[in-house]
């Protein structure tokens, strides 16, 4: 049902268990997966982490770096038919953006799939929580970091 985003009907001709039973194991490894990655992956970064990655975008010469952002651009085969023009990109096929901030170590800070209507990098950036966080001043000064080494 994830990897193909399929309903559950086709799952059970798939898979042949019926459409309750799909969507009790379809729950129960998402929350396995919150239970998992919840303290380590699935967190905002918090302040020590962000002075942290402010710190060695200065080293390397990138002052005020968190990471790398980028936008990329999914087509998206499985989408019905109703929402198509909705998530309809310049060439037409229904796409979902997703923006990423990585940093050095291919750590996921950051990540936002667009809404519908969301066609271009601009817009994705524009209707993200990434920039509205950070012109708030989520990150420390760098000393902090420092003296925690």
């Amino acid at each position: 049902m994830l990897a193909y985003g399929q309903a559950t009907d086709s799952t059970d001709e798939y898979v042949k268990i019926g459409q309750s039973t799909s969507i009790e194991s379809m729950k129960r490894f998402c929350r396995s997966v919150v239970e998992i990655f919840l303290g380590q992956y699935l967190r905002s970064p918090i302040a020590i982490d962000v002075a942290k990655l402010l710190y060695i975008g200065e080293k390397r010469g990138f002052l005020g770096m968190l990471g790398s952002l980028d936008c990329m651009h999914w087509k998206w085969k499985n989408c019905p038919t109703a929402w198509a023009g909705q998530y309809a990109c310049r060439g037409g096929s229904p796409t979902i953006i997703l923006e990423v901030v990585a940093d050095y170590d291919i750590w996921i800070w950051h990540a936002y799939f667009s809404m519908p209507g969301t066609h271009n990098h601009i817009n994705v950036l524009e209707s993200s929580h990434l920039f509205s966080n950070l012109a708030q001043g989520i990150a420390p000064p760098i000393r902090y970091f420092i003296q925690g080494i």
